[in-house]
């Protein structure tokens, strides 16, 4: 027996907003999770996308029309490329590489459930990401990231102004990131014109 595991992943911060561990994979659960994840974050009508991958419940109509109800794009994987979302895989595998993920799997579905519980709060509050410049998601979600790495910078800087005898560069970049971009287009090379 298998455990579906339905997460929501915020792409800015990489916080978790929303999971759950069911026994199965059907649109009511994402449905479910979909509207609790809008309620608790507080983004009901906010313009908002939902990328996805192309499993059954993520296409069912009565989905995507909870989606349209709340404001919500919805977004799918590119046929046949299963790491269409680097976000969702590198958190995939934090999961994965954990030293505490049971590999011989989970007994029961509340074992699954209580393991999923440690997982998002070690993921969103301790887990410094490299990602965001190692800072918490939670700190990246809440804005509190900019403080934090104002401050970070101003310690490196003042180090290197100490002992710059250890410094063969500059200090490392800790500007927080502004935007993040799903699946990026190329920028076009200057002097070579785009064909189709």
């Amino acid at each position: 027996m298998y455990y579906r595991l339905y997460l929501i992943l915020d792409l800015f911060s990489r916080k978790v907003v929303g999971w759950e561990v069911w026994e199965t994979e059907e649109s009511k659960y994402a449905k479910s999770l979909i509207k609790k994840s809008v309620i608790n974050e507080k983004i009901q009508g906010r313009p908002l996308v939902l990328h996805s991958d192309n499993g059954s419940p993520m296409k069912a109509s009565t989905f995507l029309s909870l989606l349209e109800k709340l404001g919500i794009h919805s977004s799918f994987s590119r046929p046949r490329v299963s790491n269409d979302n680097p976000y969702s895989e590198a958190m995939f595998r934090t999961l994965k590489y954990r030293p505490d993920y049971p590999h011989k799997g989970f007994e029961t579905l509340e074992q699954a459930r209580q393991w999923g519980r440690q997982f998002v709060h070690w993921y969103n509050e301790i887990h410094l990401h490299s990602g965001l410049n190692f800072v918490t998601p939670v700190q990246c979600h809440t804005g509190a990231h900019v403080a934090i790495l104002e401050k970070r910078k101003g310690v490196y800087e003042q180090a290197k102004e100490r002992h710059p005898e250890r410094w063969a560069r500059g200090t490392r970049n800790w500007s927080p990131h502004e935007k993040v971009t799903l699946n990026p287009m190329r920028d076009e090379e200057p002097g070579k014109a785009q064909t189709k």
